[in-house]
């Protein structure tokens, strides 16, 4: 995990699906759960998708607070 993931986490939209539109970080835990167990996409937004499941899982979305904060 690198300083940069974090700040894509709270800046980078949802490209498609049934949350479009919103945050990685702002997506529920249910459907950061339901890539885990289906497959998460390849490339970058699946790598940030499974780094935001696992903070999730984690209870360390804290983490990201001082990042919303400087957006």
């Amino acid at each position: 995990m690198q300083q940069q993931d974090l700040e894509k986490l709270v800046s980078t939209p949802m490209p498609y699906g049934k949350y479009k539109g919103r945050l990685l970080a702002d997506l529920p835990g249910h459907y950061l759960n339901w890539f885990a167990r289906t497959g998460f996409p390849k490339g970058e937004l699946g790598r940030l998708l499974q780094l935001m499941q696992e903070i999730d899982h984690n209870g360390l979305s804290g983490l990201l607070k001082p990042l919303r904060a400087e957006r």
